[in-house]
């Protein structure tokens, strides 16, 4: 059971929208906020109690910080490895250091996953043109080329489909790590969220099912139109047995046209797909967090209803900025981040339903003018 009391301070290193929707989740349960983000007008800031404006690469901040807090959690997951296992060894960060640090490189994150018995799609460390090569003669086009380090939302990644693309692509070894992997023809993406507390009791969230569009998400419906749980949930076991997990994480996963799952990626923090928790549960993903983290008993997830979730990304606001606010099923999220950009999340939109094809339909043609397969 958590040593820290009503009213004592959750401190969060990173001020973005998940920080934001974490705080606000801590402040309902009767917790104080402290917040750690280079951003001054970061979208938590509104949402705590304290705001330490300061780079993640701050120490000395970031000591503050912990020095504040009861307990230490982060929305961020890039912090340099050894402030990190620092502040694990002098403060109360109950995911500790070592699975994040893993998950921050794309090489060692697969081979994680690889030896947890799970899953994963066929991957290779790659340094030059010849190594490349050698794994484009073996499995064939096409491939997708990423940075090992410091992608997120499609950054540091490139397609090659044809032996065209290959020659004209000019990937710069020399300045990062890269690795490479079969990019599969999909059938279906779906991810899973899991909460594990202090003292290791599991809960899951239903399935989701995710359609990405330029290679950011785009839109969620949980449950998932698929019947692939326990595969996930299978996969997702054996990762837990082999990595030490705290707090929230979502498995990203892919189903191939043979009908085959493979896990993609974990992120080992609320995730974009799991937003529609926040009405769709009896619990979020937020507030399974806090809670975990806290060491307080999980509680059972049921859903409440079907759920769809839209990105609302900056050219969605502009267009639909004006009626945001007349849907009456619309559950509508806007983050408070300073400086609309057309690709940037800066917000979503959930609706609740018991006719998932009617919901998607209307939603559609307010979103987009056509759907990507």
């Amino acid at each position: 059971m958590t040593s820290v009391r009503l009213g004592g301070t959750i401190g969060i290193i990173g001020g973005g929208q998940l920080g934001k929707m974490l705080a606000q989740s801590a402040l309902r349960m009767g917790y104080r906020v402290a917040i750690l983000d280079p951003s001054e007008d970061a979208p938590a800031r509104s949402t705590c109690h304290t705001f330490i404006h300061a780079a993640f690469s701050d120490f000395d901040a970031l000591s503050q910080l912990c020095e504040i807090s009861d307990v230490v959690t982060y929305e961020f997951e890039n912090i340099d490895a050894h402030i990190l296992r620092t502040l694990v060894n002098d403060y109360h960060v109950p995911q500790g250091a070592e699975t994040v640090l893993t998950l921050q490189n794309r090489d060692l994150e697969k081979t994680a996953i690889r030896d947890s018995g799970a899953d994963v799609v066929p991957y290779e460390k790659v340094t030059d043109a010849n190594t490349l090569g050698q794994f484009i003669d073996t499995h064939g086009l096409p491939v997708i080329v990423k940075t090992t380090t410091g992608g997120y939302d499609g950054k540091g990644q490139m397609l090659i489909e044809t032996e065209a693309d290959l020659q004209s692509l000019d990937i710069p070894f020399d300045e990062a790590e890269w690795v490479v992997e079969k990019y599969l023809k999909l059938e279906r993406e779906v991810s899973l969220t899991v909460a594990r507390n202090v003292s290791g009791q599991v809960i899951h969230f239903p399935l989701q099912e995710n359609l990405h569009k330029n290679q950011i998400l785009y839109r969620t419906i949980a449950p998932a139109r698929v019947d692939y749980m326990d595969e996930a949930k299978t996969a997702v076991d054996k990762i837990m047995n082999a990595m030490h997990f705290v707090g929230v994480f979502t498995v990203e996963c892919f189903i191939d046209q043979d009908g085959k799952l493979y896990v993609n990626e974990i992120a080992p923090r609320p995730h974009n797909s799991a937003h529609h928790t926040i009405e769709s549960c009896n619990i979020s993903q937020f507030d399974a967090h806090i809670l975990a983290i806290l060491d307080h008993p999980m509680p059972e997830v049921y859903q409440h209803q079907a759920a769809v979730m839209m990105n609302l990304l900056g050219d969605d606001l502009d267009r639909l900025e004006a009626k945001l606010f007349t849907e009456p099923k619309w559950h509508v999220h806007i983050y408070g981040k300073d400086g609309r950009k057309p690709a940037r999340k800066m917000g979503h939109v959930t609706v609740l339903t018991d006719d998932l094809e009617d919901a998607l339909g209307a939603l559609e043609q307010k979103f987009i003018k056509g759907v990507e397969a």
